[in-house]
């Protein structure tokens, strides 16, 4: 949960005013001192992680959606050794999009086929 910049800035306001510590005007309002901290620094709420993906890479994420396009989240995760949700993500960072797909088993229970999108 982000909180809005007039909170964050009346919070910061009073323990300058009375003087508290992280950890006092922490336990005062029920938000961690690790928060109120970052706070400090920059009062604007971060708006995109710079982070790169740490687990996944990216051409083995590629090749496994051209090896098995009709593949589920949790079968990539557990072929990759990630989470399933982590695929998700990284599928949607690529731009990887699906389409149904009927032929691709007997019973119809397969109805998605990924597609990488093209450069």
């Amino acid at each position: 949960m982000t909180y809005p910049v007039q909170f964050r800035r009346k919070i910061l306001k009073i323990k300058g005013k009375e003087g508290l510590s992280f950890a006092e005007i922490a336990k005062k309002f029920g938000i961690s001192k690790a928060a109120i901290f970052r706070w400090s620094k920059n009062i604007e709420p971060q708006k995109n992680r710079k982070r790169k993906w740490s687990k996944i890479c990216i051409e083995e994420l590629k090749n496994d959606i051209e090896k098995y396009p009709d593949s589920y989240c949790y079968e990539r995760a557990k072929r990759l050794g990630v989470s399933s949700t982590g695929i998700r993500d990284a599928q949607y960072r690529l731009g990887v999009s699906y389409k149904k797909n009927f032929k691709s088993s007997k019973s119809g229970l397969r109805e998605k086929i990924y597609v990488l999108p093209k450069d």
